[in-house]
């Protein structure tokens, strides 16, 4: 008999789940926030992507988007860096086998969860990492715009700690425009602004 069998250990599994999830609020990014200036965590990053979903919906590139299901792939996909951690955009070399660290992460974190939570959720976390459905589209378009936003708000931090330049900026996100034009063009009028204010380090 499966241990989710009855209500009562079901709720126990998803109990156990919400509780191992708080972990996220101690995953830091490399990203800053603007007043504070300490880095953003993950939990704070994915509240705010959920928000960023809700109010730009209007301008994703198919205007019957499922816009539950964009919330819970932005609320969803990070949970893996618990296990895997955050890894920043611009590092090469952390990249090298992120997706399987992180696919592992899956497993078990949505393993905490009934059988059939847990095969939505990974499902959902599938289709984020794929990025072939309007709704993944989309999300990820968010989730590459938040990060810039707040690059732009805080005089370039994470760049210039980086040495990210505008070049390696546009390329790693540009494939915002395929889940929202609109927001790809803001995106590249704000990356041209911060290089002209000095915040970010032209193309060399």
């Amino acid at each position: 008999m499966d241990d989710a069998s009855t209500p009562a250990a079901r709720l126990a599994r998803q109990i156990e789940f919400i509780f191992e999830v708080d972990r996220l609020k101690e995953i830091f990014r490399q990203t800053i926030n603007t007043r504070s200036r300490r880095p953003e965590n993950d939990a704070e990053h994915s509240w705010h992507l959920c928000l960023c979903v809700i109010v730009l919906a209007e301008h994703a590139n198919v205007p019957s988007l499922d816009v539950l299901r964009v919330l819970k792939m932005v609320i969803l996909h990070d949970l893996v860096e618990i296990d895997a951690g955050d890894t920043f955009a611009y590092d090469t070399a952390a990249m090298a086998g992120q997706h399987e660290r992180e696919a592992l992460a899956a497993d078990r974190i949505f393993g905490l969860l009934p059988p059939d939570q847990a095969s939505e959720f990974r499902a959902l976390w599938d289709e984020f990492e794929e990025k072939q459905t309007p709704e993944a589209k989309f999300a990820a378009a968010v989730d590459r715009f938040q990060p810039m936003l707040l690059n732009c708000r805080t005089e370039g931090a994470a760049w210039n700690r980086h040495g990210v330049t505008q070049d390696r900026v546009l390329a790693r996100n540009r494939h915002i425009a395929e889940g929202c034009a609109a927001l790809w063009r803001y995106a590249e009028q704000m990356v041209q602004e911060a290089v002209e204010a000095g915040h970010l380090q032209p193309a060399p």
